[in-house]
């Protein structure tokens, strides 16, 4: 089993190799018709978790990931977006961002209700009430990290059995990315099930497109040292001011609170910084290939966020298991019901889904698998998801309670 996240950050880099290498090769590109790259490029690395040939638990890769790829992709990938574009999505997002938000408020009490029939052990009581664990969870699936730690402060569940609340989350999230993300290669399929106009999605990949390929220009030594340059002194910028406005904010509510994250920060001011960069001269990099780069990088986060599954963990907690994939079937059935309701394209079932259930740090990923361009929305509702993120756990944890 390989511990040394350099040799281990080699064998993620041959994955991916190995996979857009074989993409354009004859005897694979029908595999890739039907499953997506971004699938397999996730995948690979969950089985090396799977059968032994990695192990991360104590692997750094994650925080680098986190703290270096994703906002470096987050700024490129919106440097040339189409801040008009995006807001001409209409409201479809919002209705199954909140949708999602729903499912997950009540698809906790259902499914503690259900799994308590069969075994009605798992209620417990005092710190060791299994709502009390539960309400981590829906902060998390609801918010973020930040959530989930707040849940875990106000309703201080056993911390001696949280990490079986750490397996479900991981576990059914990442279970739940897979379908997506294979969604998002077959996505006009899906829209044609929902019956759904994604002509606005699109118009905008399209126009990105076209502008991409209006500005491309043979690239220089110069050039890329100027867009690498540009976008990691801004990623140390986005964390040279997160740091000191989390630890005000801390001081302020508490270390519990959402805006004590610096993460919560660094994510806000790399894509503002992306933002404001697309209304300057600084939108011409993307000639020498800005969304490009910010693929690549989405792409190793992909592989790193692999790394974090692993199947046979689902037997480590088999009552609490079957209350997460019954919670997310849950989330999963309400928020295709109103999808074919206001035929929204399941572009917006994706990333409602995932700004809930994945945050910042997976929603630009899962947008990102529909078109490099459409990444900003992710961000943009995930932001929003760790807006309300702890209301809505509260909200969820005192229903389970009631059960």
């Amino acid at each position: 089993m390989i511990t040394d996240d350099r040799i281990i950050l080699g064998l993620l880099a041959a994955v991916l190799g190995f996979v857009f290498f074989t993409r354009s090769r004859p005897g694979w590109q029908k595999f890739y018709t039907f499953v997506p790259i971004i699938l397999v490029c996730y995948l690979l690395p969950s089985l090396m978790v799977t059968f032994g040939l990695i192990d991360v638990s104590e692997s750094n890769l994650w925080p680098i990931a986190k703290d270096y790829f994703l906002p470096a992709a987050l700024f490129l990938m919106t440097l040339s977006i189409d801040l008009k574009g995006v807001i001409g999505l209409g409201p479809k997002a919002l209705i199954m961002f909140f949708t999602a938000t729903i499912g997950i408020i009540l698809g906790g009490p259902l499914a503690l209700w259900i799994v308590a029939q069969f075994d009605p052990g798992i209620i417990g009581s005092g710190n060791d009430a299994a709502w009390r664990g539960l309400a981590t969870l829906a902060g998390s699936w609801i918010g973020g990290g930040a959530n989930q730690t707040a849940m875990l402060e106000i309703y201080q569940f056993n911390q001696a059995n949280y990490a079986a609340l750490i397996a479900v989350d991981i576990i059914v999230a990442n279970i739940w990315m897979v379908f997506l993300l294979y969604g998002a290669g077959a996505s006009e399929r899906v829209d044609g099930w929902l019956k759904a106009d994604s002509s606005a999605i699109a118009r905008l990949r399209d126009k990105m497109a076209d502008y991409t390929a209006s500005v491309e220009r043979v690239a220089h030594a110069n050039d890329y040292v100027l867009l690498f340059g540009v976008t990691f002194a801004l990623v140390g910028l986005s964390h040279l001011l997160a740091t000191p406005l989390g630890e005000f904010f801390a001081g302020m509510f508490g270390e519990e609170s959402v805006l004590a994250s610096s993460f919560f920060w660094v994510v806000l001011f790399a894509t503002t910084f992306g933002l404001l960069a697309s209304f300057t001269r600084a939108r011409s990099l993307e000639g020498v290939g800005a969304s490009k780069f910010g693929t690549l990088f989405i792409f190793l986060l992909v592989a790193v966020i692999g790394t974090k599954m692993n199947i046979l963990q689902i037997a480590d907690a088999p009552a609490f298991m079957a209350i997460g994939l019954i919670w997310m079937l849950f989330h999963t059935v309400l928020l295709l019901i109103v999808a074919r309701m206001i035929r929204a394209p399941f572009f917006f079932v994706a990333v409602g889904s995932k700004a809930n259930v994945g945050g910042a740090a997976s929603a630009p990923v899962v947008a990102a698998a529909f078109h490099p361009a459409l990444a900003p929305v992710g961000v943009l509702l995930a932001t929003l998801g760790y807006a309300v993120g702890t209301y809505g756990a509260i909200l969820c944890a005192q229903m389970m309670a009631a059960i």
